[in-house]
């Protein structure tokens, strides 16, 4: 089987799911059919200058398109999607194109020209009930978003297990994001500027600012030490010693989100340090199991980062129980977030903190309040396992200022906070039970 035979094979197996989920979502919440509004452009305040369009998750759920505003979805049990595709006739922008490819067929398309025109396509039959899905902005003449929670809790539930069609859309999104990583490499140890960095990461990707999943994280030396650090320097340090870079890619709107620590091999301790954080997170991605718990794998990071503490010396031998360590949130103050998240058609996949379809809630672990997912693993969820290791001026202060203080080794401290700190990040699809995860980040870069 050819390529776009198989892309089209699977994608008829997952929107025939899709409507499965839909129809049983719908009977159980009262309604008769399912609206879903792509989204609308937004434009900054006082300002005639667009926002860069973001569209409604659970409207490319359904579909490959990113980059159509105004369109809308209907779905109803027993019948075809129907799909109000917009395609204004517009000389100022380039508008969408005609719609084409292997989804096409799977549709009832209507096309509009009108924002407004959607609404007579979008009738529900008299009497009945219809679940709206989108912003607020996105409503039009007795078309309103309602946002029926009970029936978002089904759909966010079920949308962390993704289907066969969107493993492929995934591991693409991999691909295409490895080689920007080694361009990426390649600039740091040539010397480039953080923003050269990000350059040859979007040339290497085939991405531009404006479809990246999100932001790239670009930090060179202590900028590794900000975790969601927002600026790009446009000149290059006068000594370059490690990149942190948190990349990822977009293929259908599925994301990749993968972190690389690089350093020049140069500094002995920072590098030994490097290598210990390559280990704990490869042995933390062997825990993404069926029926585990990923507050656990939270938590077994801290104890890999209490022994790398002491291993590496920065902790002395006077505190050196791990569960001491963490107990006394020493390991908070060089691990500071949580391990990671789910990922998929958000790089923030929604739907991390539910126990279960209702909507109720999976509690974090106490005094972990940054982790982003709580659920017990089932087959078929892509998370990230991103540990890491920084040395936070803030974050330091409040520990030296602590009886826990007087066990670290500021020297070294001082010395290692050159480098930022180390964040290693791969994407991981559990499988069944008896099965090793599948790291679609590692695969990848393995074949590159």
């Amino acid at each position: 089987m050819d390529h776009t035979n198989s892309a089209s094979h699977l994608y008829a197996a997952h929107l025939a799911a899709l409507q499965i989920q839909a129809e049983s979502a719908l009977a159980r919440c009262g309604y008769d059919a399912l609206l879903i509004a792509s989204g609308i452009e937004k434009y900054a305040f006082l300002d005639d200058r667009p926002y860069l369009f973001q569209p409604n998750p659970h409207f490319k759920h359904w579909l490959p398109l990113t980059a159509n505003p105004y369109s809308w979805l209907l779905i109803r049990p027993g019948h075809k999607p129907r799909l109000v595709y917009y395609q204004p006739d517009d000389y100022w922008h380039v508008p969408p194109s005609d719609p084409s490819g292997f989804w096409v067929e799977h549709f009832e398309l209507i096309v509009i020209s009108q924002p407004e025109d959607a609404a007579r396509h979008l009738q529900v039959a008299a009497g009945g009930r219809a679940a709206i899905i989108g912003e607020a902005d996105a409503a039009i003449a007795g078309v309103v978003p309602n946002n029926p929670q009970d029936l978002l809790h089904l759909l966010h539930y079920r949308r962390a297990v993704k289907s066969a069609y969107e493993l492929e859309q995934m591991r693409a999104a991999q691909r295409r994001a490895v080689p920007a990583h080694l361009a990426a490499k390649a600039a740091f140890e040539a010397g480039a500027s953080e923003l050269d960095i990000h350059r040859a990461y979007l040339a290497a990707s085939g991405h531009t600012d404006r479809d990246l999943p999100y932001s790239n994280i670009v930090a060179l030396n202590e900028h590794g030490a900000v975790l969601h650090y927002q600026y790009q320097d446009s000149r290059p340090p006068a000594e370059s010693r490690a990149l942190l870079i948190d990349a990822g890619a977009q293929v259908n709107g599925y994301a990749s989100d993968i972190t690389r620590t690089w350093s020049l091999g140069r500094d002995e301790r920072f590098d030994a340090l490097l290598a210990a954080m390559e280990r704990a997170q490869l042995a933390l991605v062997d825990e993404v199991r069926a029926g585990v718990d990923y507050r656990d794998i939270h938590l077994s990071t801290h104890r890999h980062i209490a022994r790398i503490l002491v291993e590496q010396g920065i902790v002395k031998k006077g505190l050196s129980s791990p569960e001491a360590l963490v107990e006394q949130r020493v390991t908070s103050t060089f691990f500071p977030h949580g391990i990671g998240h789910l990922l998929g058609l958000q790089v923030h996949d929604i739907g991390g903190f539910m126990a279960d379809e209702t909507g109720a809630p999976a509690a974090k672990p106490e005094g972990h309040p940054y982790l982003r997912l709580t659920r017990v693993l089932q087959p078929g969820m892509v998370v990230t396992i991103e540990p890491g290791l920084y040395f936070i001026p803030t974050l330091l202060k409040k520990l030296a200022a602590t009886p826990a203080g007087a066990a670290i080794d500021w020297g070294l401290v001082e010395h290692l906070a050159r480098f930022g700190g180390v964040r290693i990040e791969d994407d991981v699809a559990c499988r069944e039970a008896d099965q090793a995860p599948e790291n679609l980040t590692r695969d990848a870069f393995a074949a590159a």
